[in-house]
């Protein structure tokens, strides 16, 4: 491992230090080195303003050139430092960058109107997908309800006709002119069984 603190005078310390994506609990450092350099690694040092406490991240064998911190805290200024690391040692450090974490409040309230938007314009798109699914399942529903109450209808109006001739039929066989309510005397109903019975 390389000791960041042996200086190497043909390292130049890294330039347009710049953090990106500021988030309330991360943001992203990143620099550029002059061509040429024989850069094999780097070194970050992040420093909580007014506090001595410092958070180190060395990396090695790499070409990147940006850094995520992460676990920062929020509404709270930290001092960044870079240097870029070769085999004989480490570059000065950059010059310092100073930046502040936002508070959660303020990353809600500073989301362009666009964004905004397009997250309520997936929400409602998922909303009214959902509804039509379920208005297409009920009228399903009723499609079949309503087909069913229509056969047993048209089964029930068919058998009605039939009813009544079977009734009326029935009725008609065993009724006289003297009876025309359908009461036939016993002698009239009896009359071809003793024919029967005799032969």
């Amino acid at each position: 491992m390389l000791n960041v603190h042996v200086s190497d005078p043909l390292l130049s310390a890294p330039l347009n230090v710049t953090i990106r994506e500021l988030e309330v609990n991360s943001a992203v450092v990143t620099w550029e080195i002059l061509e040429g350099d024989p850069v094999i690694g780097f070194a970050i040092t992040q420093q909580k303003k007014d506090v001595r406490m410092l958070r180190f991240i060395q990396e090695v064998n790499t070409t990147t050139r940006s850094c995520a911190l992460w676990d920062l805290d929020e509404d709270t200024e930290y001092i960044v430092h870079v240097q870029s690391i070769s085999m004989g040692g480490s570059s000065p450090p950059s010059q310092p960058v100073l930046f502040r974490t936002p508070k959660e409040s303020e990353k809600m309230a500073s989301k362009s109107p666009d964004e905004v938007t397009m997250e309520e314009f997936g929400q409602a798109a998922q909303l009214r997908a959902g509804e039509l699914i379920i208005i297409v399942v009920v009228l399903i529903m009723w499609a079949g309800v309503i087909a069913l109450f229509c056969r047993q209808y048209d089964i029930i109006k068919d058998n009605e006709p039939n009813n009544n001739k079977d009734k009326a039929k029935n009725s008609s066989e065993c009724s006289t002119p003297e009876h025309p309510t359908g009461g036939a005397t016993a002698q009239q109903c009896l009359r071809p069984a003793l024919h029967g019975l005799l032969q």
